[in-house]
């Protein structure tokens, strides 16, 4: 078993579908409700990669401070585009005074039948023993942001 870092294909599917609105005002469907994403931390055991459709429990974390699901992300930088690539990026997320052990991450949207949208590979156990386990996002920017598209 092992995670594997990608963007699901199944989610690049989704885009093309206007399945996901990441922003409050979504000029292609008209709606300014914005999608609840998540994010959950999942165990050595899991099997997570570009095939991954959807949100499962299945070999997540268990422990003090985390709870099933995982945490609502904040779209920290709304869809945007320099030259010919988009992207858009989230707050950093903290479970507090947790006690878990992870070794990556699946992004997801709870709003849409938990479908899932990116896998985060840690590329070993991260542990956090009663303190802050934080998931940090990379500079939102055309060559760092989490979700690019160029």
């Amino acid at each position: 078993m092992a995670i594997s870092q990608a963007m699901c294909t199944s989610f690049k599917v989704d885009l093309l579908s206007g399945g996901h609105n990441f922003n409050t005002t979504n000029r292609a469907l008209t709606l300014n409700t914005q999608d609840t994403f998540k994010i959950a931390l999942f165990t050595s055991s899991a099997t997570l990669d570009a095939t991954t459709t959807a949100f499962s429990a299945t070999n997540e974390v268990s422990g003090t401070g985390y709870t099933t699901g995982g945490n609502t992300l904040t779209v920290s930088q709304v869809p945007t585009y320099t030259s010919t690539t988009a992207w858009l990026s989230f707050s950093n997320t903290t479970w507090s005074t947790a006690t878990i052990t992870a070794n990556g991450a699946l992004i997801y949207n709870s709003s849409n039948s938990d479908k899932s949208v990116a896998v985060l590979a840690f590329g070993s156990d991260k542990t956090s023993t009663a303190g802050d386990f934080t998931i940090q996002f990379p500079t939102a920017d055309s060559t760092s942001a989490i979700i690019r598209i160029a």
